[in-house]
Formats: C-alpha cells, structure tokens, sequence
C-alpha cells in the first residue's frame, strides 16, 4: 500500500494526559498516545475547559428538566447548557476545516461521552442514558465521520474496526475526493472489495451495482452516494464468519497453484481461524506469502490484505 497522509482526528483533551478534567486530573490513554499517536495527529479538544470553565470545578451531570436535557452542576446546580451550547457551533464549524477522520471520546461524560451517559431526573435517580452534550452536537453534525469511546476501544474488535474505517476514509479522501474521477472511485472500489466484503456482503452488492452505473450519471452525487454506502458498510464489524468467508473466497484464486498438502494446510488454519483457536493475522499471512509467490496482482492491491499498519497488531487477537 502507499504511503497516507496523516490521519487527522479530534480526541478528548484528557485522553493526551492534559489535566483538563475537573478535578485536574486527567484520563491519559497509552494505546492512544504511543501506538496509535505515531499514525495520527490529534486534534485535541476540551468542551468544558474551552467553553470557560476553570480548573478544577465543580462536577457536572446530565439532568432531564421541563426544558429538556441539561448540564447542571451536581452541588449547586448551575446551568451551564447554554455555555456549552453557544461555545459549540463555532467550535464544530472551526472542527469542519480540520480534515478530521473520526473523534475519540471520552466515556461517560456529561460533555463527551458517546453513548450510556446518565441522564438523572430530579430525584436524583438516573433515569435515562444518552449522549454527552458536545458529543451529542458533534455526532449530528458528522454523521459519516468515525466515532469511538476509549473504553471501547479496550475491547480488541471495536479497536480494529474503528482504525479500519479511519484509514479507509483517509485512503478514500486521498484517492478518490482530492482529484475526483470515475476512474479513480472505479480503482479505489476495486482495491477495496474484499475489505468491504469482510464488513458487509450487502453494502458490497449495493456498492457494486452504484459503480457499475455510474458511468453518466453527476460525479458528485455518485461520489457522495459512494462514501455514505462505504462508511455505513465499514461501520459493521468484520465478524469470524464474515472473514472467513472472504479468506476462502481468496484461496480461491490459488485453486490451480497449490498442492494438495498445501491446499490442505490452507484450509485447516482457516478452519482453526474460524474455530477461535488462532488470530486472523494467520491466515491472512500466508494468503499474502501466496499472492506474492504467484503474483496474483489483484489480491496484492488489495486492501484487505493490509488495510492498517502491522505494528498496530490489530489483528493479533484470538
């Protein structure tokens, strides 16, 4: 694969070890800093910090009032809503000039959690969970973009296929929406396939037939159509069945090449793949030792042979 521009993404402040939270502490994530950070530059972002407040402060919640959702304090019950929301639109609009590839979000905060925040009512008993108030916006604003929790991105699937999508947006960026072409959707499809196919046979089919009938149809339409069909495909984890429907469709295109023993070998790692016994690196190893060997050039434009850089380790996991 060539090599990518640096991929941009907005993170929570606190996540780079900023002591931004309200007790000046702050969340400092090593994978994020040292792993991923050698790939990425953040762009970091603090709503409670840049919408005034100070350090420290006092604690925050999500309260449902008659006037709707609100970031109240948990003492005094100061309303900060209207802060943070009079801060937020020309923040997100100074956001969408950034390039970003996707936001990690800090969980379970009032004002950057994702998803499962604690909405309270008046009794204080939680009554509801949703999203962080600045989360929330920006979610709304970039409904295609990437979204992650750091918590979830402990759990080594959701790690995976979060980074899958922000490369794949960043390849897509680069290779079709800077210098847009039929040509180069046509090119960048094709060297994508087997990766879409390993998230979703369905968008697979549907992406297909959109470039199959592109030719006459806007450009831009058929460019805008294209990335929501690919984002929304990505956004659906690559599972074991799924992948190990793509690893034989791939030891297809050795069915002429490889010996008994070997065909034989092939498919009893893919079996073992599939079985939970060895992780997917296995396979897709020696399917990239073949697609060298025999120089099979579509496998080796393909993506999904080496969609993200090996020393992410991403698919290391049993």
């Amino acid at each position: 694969m060539e090599p990518l521009s640096t991929i941009r993404l907005g993170i929570s402040r606190c996540l780079l070890g900023h002591p931004v939270r309200y007790d000046g502490g702050h969340k400092h994530d090593p994978f994020l800093t040292q792993t991923l950070g050698q790939y990425v530059d953040y762009v970091p972002v603090c709503p409670e910090v840049e919408c005034g407040l100070p350090v420290p402060r006092e604690a925050m919640r999500l309260v449902r009032t008659p006037q709707g959702v609100r970031l109240l304090t948990q003492k005094t019950g100061i309303d900060h809503t209207d802060r943070m929301l009079a801060w937020a639109a020309p923040r997100l609009d100074a956001l969408e000039k950034e390039g970003l590839c996707g936001f990690i979000f800090k969980s379970r905060s009032p004002s950057s959690g994702m998803e499962r925040v604690k909405i309270y009512g008046a009794t204080g008993q939680v009554v509801d969970h949703g999203s962080g108030i600045f989360a929330g916006l920006f979610m709304a604003r970039f409904p295609l973009l990437p979204v992650e929790e750091e918590g979830r991105l402990h759990d080594p699937l959701l790690r995976e296929n979060f980074i899958d999508r922000i490369f794949c947006l960043q390849r897509f960026r680069e290779g079709v929406e800077k210098e847009p072409s039929l040509g180069a959707l046509v090119q960048f499809h094709t060297r994508h396939k087997l990766q879409i196919l390993s998230h979703s046979p369905e968008h697979y089919r549907a992406l297909g037939r959109l470039v199959a009938h592109a030719k006459g149809q806007p450009l831009a339409e058929v460019v805008r159509a294209y990335q929501e069909l690919l984002l929304a495909a990505l956004r659906l984890k690559a599972t074991v069945p799924k992948n190990r429907n793509v690893l034989q469709h791939i030891m297809g295109y050795f069915k002429l090449d490889l010996t008994r023993e070997e065909k034989r070998e092939l498919e009893d790692i893919i079996r073992q793949y599939a079985r939970g016994i060895l992780p997917l690196i296995v396979p897709v190893t020696l399917l990239s030792h073949y697609a060298r060997k025999y120089e099979v050039r579509y496998l080796l434009e393909q993506t999904y042979l080496s969609p993200h850089p090996l020393e992410l380790k991403l698919r290391n996991h049993v």
